[in-house]
């Protein structure tokens, strides 16, 4: 048996997920190509081939507890310079990626794991490229706005060619997503019980 290098996300539905992903390659970002624009729940992890079943069921799990809830990204921040990365911050959903990524690394778990870095959720825009490429990436996605309605994340393999492709889907328990925060909230005509 050999072994694989897997990771958990949310994708970034489109047309947002492509246009980040022009954006990260019109930046000079070798990597852009083969890494579909997403939010991290679990970084790249080696595990033997043989455990994916387990991760699998676990994934089920972990996504049969979890809710539908609104995605919102606006503007850029970065990780410099401990980490040479640009990226497009999540202000709405947050809390529920955080929840999440616990979930999926849960010590009881099959791919339980620590991190190098606190867990911060975002979406890569540049990584490791020139200091003046990632100054324009933090500039020109400033004002970079978008949500969606997050209804589940995926299980993701690189492959040998460095592609990362994704091997599953995982559906939220619930059917309802609530209302993003900036939406008008409708009034409630129910009468209480």
């Amino acid at each position: 048996m050999g072994t694989v290098t897997i990771g958990v996300s949310i994708a970034v539905p489109e047309p947002h997920g492509s246009l980040l992903q022009e954006r990260r390659a019109g930046f000079g970002d070798p990597a852009a190509s083969g890494i579909p624009t997403h939010v991290t729940l679990l970084p790249p992890t080696e595990v033997e081939d043989s455990a994916l079943p387990a991760i699998e069921a676990h994934l089920v799990e972990v996504a049969a507890a979890g809710r539908p809830f609104p995605m919102r990204l606006s503007g850029t921040g970065t990780f410099r310079p401990l980490s040479p990365v640009v990226y497009v911050q999540v202000v709405e959903g947050a809390a529920a990626c955080s929840w999440l990524q616990k979930q999926v690394r849960d010590a009881s778990g099959p791919v339980a794991r620590e991190l190098h870095f606190p867990y911060h959720p975002h979406v890569t825009v540049a990584h490791a490229i020139e200091e003046a490429a990632m100054d324009r990436a933090f500039e020109e996605l400033s004002e970079y706005e978008a949500q969606w309605p997050c209804t589940g994340f995926a299980l993701y393999e690189q492959g040998a060619d460095g592609v990362w492709r994704k091997l599953r889907e995982f559906a939220f328990g619930g059917a309802v997503v609530p209302p993003q925060a900036n939406a008008p909230a409708e009034r409630d005509s129910t009468p209480a019980r």
